[in-house]
């Protein structure tokens, strides 16, 4: 594992803004520009002014977006909105929520992690970056000067030594709380207990880590550290150095992938039958049901098939539901087109979809970017537009898979995971100063 430690974080000060949930956001990748806007409205001092401002018409080099973000953070620090923290700590971060009519809680905790290129050390991803939300985020971190919000990684704890470490800590403390516009309620804990930190740091010991979200934040710290480097200030213990971090074990109960189902744009129309002549004896087929409603009853039974691999299919020009299943040949097919990935990889039911049927079986090459969505429902929506030729459903990455495909050096193809709920940004912020 790489190194972490306790750090003096900046937080919000409730005595001068109030409810500790008008002022946090989720991270800038999923906020579109209704939430962006409710947010606004929200606080006067929200996060999301810090991490994803608005960009106005007059903006040029001196004023812009990230700009005004360094100017919201100096200010709201001079102004004692925001304070930093009296002593380095810990942050424990517990996240509880309902998913599929079931209460769970995420667990984890917050420090900063010694960064380390992704192929030099300990820390691994799973998933590929685009260079475009890259430069977007250093930019930001080059002008504020700050983590503004955290990178989620997975850890091995199979014993829950940490948790228990930091259960003790807690024990009778009251957290602050913060419910978000889901409905997830946040809980934070500030431990700064000098043994615990020392424990904690001994029970996660020389183990890998594994990024489950934020890969772009990631490699923008890194980016953002060699930058200092080059510019000779870079000393061994220079903020820049680190990247703040939550942690949670990979065998956590409260861990929770959803699926990513693709609503599919620049396909052929094509009705099931022609489309079940074109998966030819790479999959055997069936049909699943009638119509875009049918689409919860056939996500019940890819469930229950067990199968990563398994996919629904929906098309739009007979408006039918397919269930395919990959055969042998199938298999060695994928082994085939794949042939550059292990076999972890090559079972993967996204990997199976984009590379086996649709730029393999289909022929079908840069497409253009499918919708995403994680709810059924949201499919049944999507399909009820008339805008998608055809659609997916498809069985969610687990955590053995970004552990095993990681392990070997290998990334997922795009949206291959959604950890619910996201992480919020503005309960801790890291300063690189």
């Amino acid at each position: 594992m790489p190194e972490i430690q306790a750090f003096r974080g900046i937080r919000y000060n409730l005595g001068q803004v109030g409810s500790l949930g008008d002022v946090v956001a989720p991270p800038y990748d999923v906020i579109g520009p209704e939430l962006q806007d409710a947010l606004y409205q929200k606080h006067p001092c929200n996060v999301v002014r810090l991490i994803l401002n608005k960009q106005e018409p007059t903006d040029d080099e001196q004023n812009n977006r990230y700009t005004r973000a360094k100017q919201f953070l100096k200010t709201w620090l001079s102004e004692g909105l925001l304070f930093a923290e009296g002593e380095a700590a810990l942050y424990v971060y517990h996240q509880q929520f309902e998913s599929l009519g079931r209460t769970y809680t995420r667990r984890g905790f917050m420090a900063r992690m010694r960064l380390s290129r992704f192929g030099e050390g300990q820390v691994f991803p799973h998933e590929e970056t685009m260079s475009g939300p890259k430069i977007d985020r250093l930019m930001l971190t080059a002008v504020c000067r700050a983590n503004l919000s955290q990178v989620f990684g997975l850890y091995p704890d199979p014993q829950g030594e940490v948790d228990r470490l930091l259960d003790e800590a807690i024990d009778g403390m009251t957290p602050l709380e913060a419910v978000d516009h889901l409905g997830v309620m946040h809980r934070l804990w500030v431990v700064n207990d000098v043994k615990t930190i020392s424990a904690v740091s001994s029970a996660i010991g020389p183990q890998p880590l594994f990024i489950a979200d934020g890969h772009h934040r990631y490699e923008t710290a890194c980016n953002y550290r060699d930058q200092i480097h080059d510019s000779g200030a870079l000393r061994p213990e220079h903020p820049a150095n680190y990247v703040l971090m939550q942690f949670v074990a990979m065998e956590d109960p409260g861990l929770v992938v959803l699926p990513t189902h693709r609503l599919l744009r620049g396909v052929p129309a094509m009705t099931s039958a022609e489309l079940v002549a074109r998966l030819g004896d790479c999959f055997t087929t069936r049909v699943a049901g009638q119509g875009a409603d049918a689409a919860p009853n056939v996500w019940e039974d890819i469930e229950t098939c067990d199968d990563q691999a398994a996919l629904g299919l929906f098309t739009q020009a007979d408006r039918q539901w397919l269930i395919a299943e990959l055969t042998d040949a199938g298999r060695a097919k994928m082994a085939e087109v794949a042939a550059e990935h292990g076999p972890e990889w090559q079972g993967l039911g996204v990997a199976v979809l984009h590379r086996l049927v649709i730029d393999s079986l289909l022929g079908q090459h840069d497409l253009p970017k499918p919708t995403y969505v994680h709810r059924v429902d949201e499919v049944v929506a999507g399909l009820h537009s008339g805008e998608y030729p055809m659609a997916a459903l498809v069985m969610p990455a687990t955590v053995e898979h970004i552990r095993d495909i990681s392990i070997h050096g290998e990334r997922m193809p795009a949206k291959s995971t959604y950890f619910y709920p996201k992480l919020l940004s503005g309960l801790v912020i890291n300063s690189l100063e």
